[in-house]
């Protein structure tokens, strides 16, 4: 049975991972500027344009369907001078969790998601952890599950949406995008969304004091969306935070041929 999943697997992430012909994407966000900006840790989430991004971005609710991490130009060995480095670790589902340059994602649009006071000792610990992951295997069993919802697009309730990403085997050496990074986070107790209880104090001097109390979430219930909306997240545009100046901007003006 575990073989026969494995092939239906293998030929689905083949047909899910194959681009939408009809989709066109310019990206804002030239890969010099993405190289000039990306610090180790950071989040690129990545509006895909293959048949897997569709359904993920119905689940989600969400524009990001994939996510890769930042892990710098020296965290692995230094390839050929003609060859780019190696800069993103991502879960694929061809190839497992595998390490790739900037170019991969050079025609799609991407969002910078950088966590927020992360000291330089945890974060080299959330790059050691994505990098001593290269090699695993993406989930499978999570392709068969979102493959279900691919055609055609069964109204699902917001309130399960969540949970159907989440549908993965469990084994530790299997991998999904967002579950590796939050697996990353919370190796160091980085917040990302977790759940907040608030408790009321039993003071009769403040009778409107509370505390608030954090709770980890699953890591594998974590989706590239999550990244976008967290608190502790900031979100980072390279043209703004290299001087933006719209004067600069040289536009074309109406009826004037070039």
């Amino acid at each position: 049975m575990g073989r026969m999943r494995n092939i239906v697997g293998n030929l689905l992430a083949n047909y899910l991972t194959s681009p939408l012909k009809k989709t066109t994407h310019i990206a804002p966000i030239s890969q010099e500027m993405l190289r000039a900006t990306l610090q180790p840790a950071d989040v690129l989430l990545v509006d895909g344009n293959t048949r897997l991004s569709a359904p993920i971005k119905y689940l989600t609710q969400s524009t990001w369907s994939h996510a890769a991490i930042y892990i710098g130009e020296n965290a692995l060995p230094t390839r050929e001078l003609w060859e780019m480095p190696l800069v993103l670790v991502e879960a694929d589902l061809k190839y497992g969790v595998q390490a790739i340059t900037l170019a991969h994602y050079a025609d799609l649009n991407t969002r910078i998601c950088r966590p927020v006071g992360l000291e330089a000792k945890d974060r080299q610990r959330v790059v050691d952890f994505v990098v001593s992951r290269i090699g695993h295997r993406y989930d499978l069993k999570n392709i068969i599950d979102l493959a279900r919802y691919l055609l055609p697009f069964a109204p699902i309730p917001i309130r399960y949406r969540r949970r159907l990403i989440a549908l993965g085997s469990g084994d530790p050496s299997r991998a999904i995008c967002s579950t590796l990074i939050a697996q990353a986070f919370q190796s160091v107790s980085y917040p990302i969304l977790p759940e907040i209880k608030r408790e009321w104090l039993r003071n009769p001097d403040c009778k409107d004091c509370y505390a608030e109390t954090y709770h980890i979430r699953h890591h594998s219930l974590y989706t590239p969306r999550d990244f976008d909306i967290s608190p502790f997240f900031d979100i980072i545009k390279p043209t703004i935070i290299n001087g933006f100046n719209y004067r600069s901007i040289i536009w074309k003006k109406a009826g004037k041929e070039e």
